[in-house]
């Protein structure tokens, strides 16, 4: 259950598509949660339990990292003295994103290319992740949602190669890839989702940006999962589209390129909050955020891994982790 880019290419329909889709979630309503039972008490965040007689709800999109990333923040809460309702798993990001625009749900991570692109309607990413971050909080306010501090995790899309094939070729950086194409054309062979190779702020737009251009034939068009296993097989795929974040990328020993032109979107994740909800309680900042400075692309490449190739609950993974790390403590 991995997607990417904060949700995968469905998630950026553009603004038009969200109005749409939006207009019929809205006749839709929730789905049932369930209330989190977990007997946790305040580690290193939560002392003093400051959510203490507050009932929130948190959710996610219906993807193993936002699953997990939800739980976290639930736990938190709940660890802080909240009574916490778990309606994480909402199909696809509309869901989630009205959810927390009509006050449905209070809080959960979210991604700051889909708020630039996918929810505010922008078509050009800003290069720069803070920066990124900022703009998405301002504009954000006027839909009643409060961004808090991101997290270096980023959900983007990138190329992979295998460490065994690139002990021949020393790929570092998309640039690098771009050379190579033009020393040995026929070296350079890509596995892509089909959506991904016509795409301007896919593959083509890549290709336009580091100035290299691959013939049809170097391109072979395929499922998202069946590339991570493609690119790891010597002599299948060089190079495979993934998503930074994949567990599959540390599981099948794969090597991300830089994207060195900053051509790819930033998905960062933060903490998102209904507005009316945090004015109520703005001490869930001081919950939330050190749990974010934690969040890396390397640990969300672990914790992924868990849930997505060894098969263990989103819930237990996330809370796991967040007694490891000695945000929480289990009674």
């Amino acid at each position: 259950m991995t997607a990417g880019a904060g949700g995968g290419w469905k998630a950026r329909t553009g603004l038009l598509g969200v109005l749409a889709l939006a207009a019929v979630v809205s006749g839709c309503g929730l789905k049932s949660g369930s209330p989190m039972v977990d007997d946790v008490v305040p580690g290193s965040v939560g002392r003093g339990e400051p959510l203490r007689g507050a009932s929130l709800t948190v959710t996610s999109k219906n993807f193993s990292e936002n699953i997990v990333l939800g739980q976290m923040i639930g736990l938190v809460f709940k660890a802080a003295g909240a009574e916490v309702l778990d309606r994480t798993n909402l199909p696809g990001s509309i869901s989630a994103r009205e959810a927390i625009v009509k006050g449905d749900a209070d809080a959960m991570y979210e991604y700051t290319g889909t708020g630039w692109i996918t929810y505010l309607g922008h078509a050009k990413p800003i290069p720069d992740p803070h920066q990124q971050w900022v703009a998405v909080r301002d504009a954000d306010r006027r839909n009643g949602v409060t961004w808090l501090a991101p997290s270096t995790l980023n959900n983007t899309y990138a190329l992979a190669i295998s460490r065994e094939n690139n002990a021949k070729y020393h790929l570092r950086t998309l640039s690098d890839v771009a050379a190579l194409s033009k020393k040995d054309p026929s070296a350079v062979t890509v596995c892509v989702e089909n959506e991904f190779a016509s795409r301007d702020d896919g593959l083509p737009g890549m290709e336009k940006a580091y100035g290299m251009s691959l013939p049809a034939s170097s391109i072979r068009k395929m499922d998202a999962g069946i590339i991570y296993t493609q690119v790891s097989k010597s002599g299948s795929c060089l190079l495979g589209e993934v998503f930074t974040t994949d567990g599959r990328i540390k599981a099948r020993d794969l090597e991300v390129l830089v994207d060195n032109k900053h051509f790819f979107p930033n998905y960062n994740a933060a903490p998102v909050v209904h507005t009316k909800t945090f004015d109520k309680y703005p001490q869930i900042a001081a919950l939330l955020d050190p749990v974010s400075r934690k969040l890396t692309t390397s640990v969300a490449q672990t914790l992924n891994a868990k849930v997505d190739v060894d098969g263990q609950d989103p819930h237990e993974v996330a809370k796991d982790w967040l007694i490891q790390e000695g945000f929480i403590r289990q009674r």
